[in-house]
C-alpha cells in the first residue's frame, strides 16, 4: 500500500495524517473493485474460505462493507458504482432478510451508508430502485436479531427508512424496540455485554456504542446524544487504555479479524462531541492502530485485507467469518467524517495513556484491571469479569496484552485444578487499587477464588481452591512467550506452587491457597521479581467456625496490601458457603 511519507512535525509519533487515513482508504476500495460482479451487487474475493451463511451472503457482505467505507470516503466516483450494484442487488440478487440471518447484519452497513451520504447517492437514485431497495431493506424492521449487538441493526436501519419516509411508524418501532433491548445489557461506567452473560470485549466500541450515538447523532436527538454519547465518553477514558505504545489493541475477544476497526470508538467522541481524550491522543491511538495493522500484512498481495490478525491466520475466526468479514474494518475510517481542519486532523499528536506513565487501573464495568508499563509501551488486562465459553480461549483466560495471544495447548495464564482447566460462571469480586478478583466454580464441584494485585510491570497472582479432594493437582501457567519482540515472560511460585514455566501443587486438607509472582516486560535486564514485592501469607480461624487466608502484598516501593479470603454466607438457592476475597 503506497501513503504518503510520513508528517513528523504534526504526528511525531506515527507519522500519520488524514493524507495517509485517505490513501488507505482510496487503496483498499481500488484493489477490491476487480471482485465484483458484473453487476456490482456482490463483491467474491478470492480464497477458498466460505462463512457458514453461505457464497450469497458473503458477496453481500463484501459489498455492504466495502460501501462503508466508501461513505465514509465520501468518494463520488466508488459511490456510483455502489448504485448501480444497489439496484441490481434489491431487483432480486440479494438474499432477503430473515430472522437471524446475516442479512440483517449488512443492512445496517447499508442503510448507515445510505443515511451517511444521502445527498451523494440515495438521493440520485430513480424513485423505483428507490423503493425497492427501501422494501428490501424494511424486512429489517421486523427480522428477530440474534439477543446481542444484532439488536441494533433493525435500529440502524429504521433510522434511515424513518428519515426517508419510509414506513415510519414500523421504524420507529424498530428503532424504540431495539433501543430497550440493549438497556438490560448495560453494566454501568460506559459497559456494554455481548448480549445475557458477561461477554465484554470490543463490541463495545465498534457495535454497542457506535449505532446508538451514530443514530442519535444523524437524527438531531439531543435527549438520546445526552445519553449515549455520555456513556461513550465514560466508556472512552477506560477504552483509550487498550491501546499499546506501538499501536496494538489488545488481544481479547472475538471478531478480531476487524482489526483496526478498534478505532470506530475513539473517532465517534470527536465526532460527536462526547469524549475525554484531547485531539491529538485520539488522532494518535487510531493512526497508531491503524499503522500496526498496516505494517503488520493486514493487506496482502492483492491490497485486500486478510482473515486474521498478523496477516492470514484462520485461529482468530469464527465460523460467521467469511472472506469479507475484516472488511467491517470499514468503521475504522469514521474519522474521515471530520472535516480536514478539524482539531482532531490539526492538533499535533499527543502520547497514549501507556506511553505517558506506568499505570494499574481498575475497570468496574467489565471488572478489569489494566496494567501498563511507559517504558515498553506493554498493556496487560487481567480478566476477572468477562467471559464466552463458546469464544475461550479469547475470552475466559486470566490475562491478555497486546504482544501476546492466547494459546491454545497448553493454555496460558490459566489454572488447572484436577486436570479441569474450565473457567465459566465467573462471578466478579470486585476491583480496587491496584487490585481485581473473581470466583468460579470447576466442573468437578470445587471452587476457585483469584485475586491478581499488580504494580508495575509485576504482578501477585493467588488462586484459593476450595471443595477439592486432598492431594488434588493443581497447575498454573502464566504469560505465553511474545510475537517475534524483545519480552520476556516469568513465573515464580512463592507459596504452594513449585516449578519453571508451568508452577505445580496439591490441595491441602482444607481450602488451599496458592500463589505465584509473574511478569510480562520488555526492559531491559529487569531485577528479580523478589526484589520488586515480598508475599506473606497466613492462615487463621474466626469464629471457631470460618477459616480465612490473609494475604499481605509488600512492595518495594514502600506500599503495602492486605487481602482477606473468608467463607460467605451461601449464595441463594444454595446450601453451601463460598469463598470471597477483599482488601482488609
Amino acid at each position: 500500500m503506497h501513503l504518503p511519507p510520513p508528517d513528523a512535525a504534526r504526528s511525531p509519533r506515527t507519522g500519520y495524517t488524514r493524507a495517509h487515513w485517505q490513501a488507505a482508504a482510496d487503496a483498499l476500495l481500488t484493489a477490491v473493485e476487480p471482485y465484483a460482479t458484473d453487476d456490482r451487487a456482490l463483491y467474491h474475493f478470492p480464497g477458498s474460505r466460505e462463512s457458514w451463511s453461505g457464497r450469497l451472503s458473503d458477496g453481500l457482505e463484501g459489498y455492504a462493507r466495502t460501501l462503508l467505507l466508501a461513505a465514509f470516503r465520501r468518494d463520488e466516483t466508488a459511490l456510483e458504482r455502489y448504485a448501480t450494484g444497489l439496484e441490481a442487488g434489491v431487483s432480486g440478487i440479494w438474499p432477503r432478510i430473515e430472522d437471524r440471518s446475516q442479512p440483517l447484519v449488512e443492512a445496517a452497513s447499508i442503510a448507515l451508508a445510505l443515511r451517511l451520504t444521502r445527498p451523494l447517492l440515495w438521493d440520485r437514485l430513480d424513485d423505483g430502485v428507490r423503493q425497492r431497495a427501501a422494501a428490501w431493506l424494511g424486512d429489517a424492521l421486523t427480522a428477530e436479531p440474534w439477543p446481542c449487538n444484532w439488536e441494533l441493526f433493525p435500529v440502524t436501519v429504521g433510522g434511515f427508512l424513518e428519515a426517508v419516509g419510509h414506513r415510519q411508524e414500523a421504524s420507529r418501532k424498530a428503532i424504540d424496540r431495539g433501543l430497550e433491548r440493549i438497556e438490560q445489557w448495560y453494566v454501568g461506567d460506559g459497559w456494554y455485554t455481548d448480549g445475557p452473560g458477561r461477554a465484554l470485549d470490543y463490541y463495545n466500541g465498534w457495535a454497542m456504542h457506535l449505532y446508538p450515538v451514530l443514530h442519535a447523532w444523524l437524527a438531531d436527538d439531543p435527549d438520546l446524544l445526552s445519553l449515549y454519547g455520555g456513556r461513550l465518553k465514560t466508556h472512552l477514558a477506560d477504552y483509550a487504555r487498550l491501546f499499546g505504545g506501538d499501536g496494538a489493541p489488545l488481544h481479547q475477544g472475538r471478531s478480531l479479524t476487524y482489526r483496526f476497526a478498534t478505532t470506530a470508538p475513539l473517532w465517534l467522541g470527536a465526532l460527536t462531541g462526547h469524549t475525554p481524550l484531547p485531539p491529538g491522543e485520539t488522532r494518535r491511538l487510531a493512526s497508531g492502530a491503524l499503522r500496526y495493522f498496516l505494517e503488520r500484512d493486514a493487506v496482502d498481495d492483492q491490497g485486500l485485507l486478510t482473515l486474521g490478525w498478523h496477516g492470514s491466520d484462520e485461529s482468530v475466526l469464527q465460523g460467521y467469518s467469511g472472506p469479507a468479514s475484516p472488511y467491517w474494518a470499514s468503521k475504522g475510517f469514521l474519522g474521515l467524517l471530520l472535516p480536514a481542519d478539524h482539531p482532531v486532523w490539526t492538533a499535533q499528536e499527543e502520547a497514549g495513556p501507556a506511553e505517558r506513565q506506568n499505570a494499574v487501573t481498575p475497570v468496574a464495568g467489565p471488572n478489569w484491571l489494566l496494567q501498563s508499563t511507559s517504558s515498553d509501551g506493554l498493556v496487560r488486562l487481567h480478566n476477572h469479569g468477562s467471559e464466552d465459553v463458546r469464544y475461550d480461549p479469547f475470552y475466559t483466560r486470566f490475562a491478555y496484552s497486546t504482544v501476546t495471544r492466547p494459546l491454545i495447548s497448553p493454555p496460558d495464564n490459566s489454572v488447572t485444578v484436577g486436570g479441569d482447566p474450565h473457567r465459566a460462571g465467573i462471578v466478579p469480586l470486585g476491583v480496587g487499587e491496584g487490585w481485581a478478583a473473581s470466583r468460579h466454580a470447576l466442573r468437578s464441584g470445587a471452587d476457585l477464588t483469584s485475586l491478581v494485585v499488580a504494580e508495575g510491570a509485576v504482578e501477585v497472582r493467588a488462586h484459593l481452591v476450595s471443595g477439592a479432594a486432598p492431594g488434588t493437582a493443581v497447575h498454573v501457567t502464566g504469560w505465553a512467550p511474545a510475537e517475534g519482540g524483545n519480552e520476556r515472560a516469568e513465573l515464580v511460585g512463592v507459596y504452594g506452587l513449585t516449578g519453571d514455566s508451568t508452577l505445580s501443587g496439591a490441595v491441602g486438607a482444607g481450602p488451599t491457597l496458592f500463589v505465584a509472582l509473574a511478569r510480562l516486560t520488555a526492559e531491559h535486564n529487569p531485577l528479580a521479581l523478589a526484589e520488586y514485592v515480598s508475599v506473606e501469607v497466613k492462615g487463621a480461624t474466626v469464629d471457631d467456625s470460618h477459616d480465612v487466608h490473609d494475604l499481605t502484598v509488600r512492595w518495594s516501593s514502600g506500599s503495602e496490601q492486605r487481602f482477606r479470603f473468608g467463607r460467605t454466607a451461601p449464595d441463594e438457592g444454595s446450601a453451601t458457603a463460598s469463598w470471597s476475597v477483599a482488601p482488609r
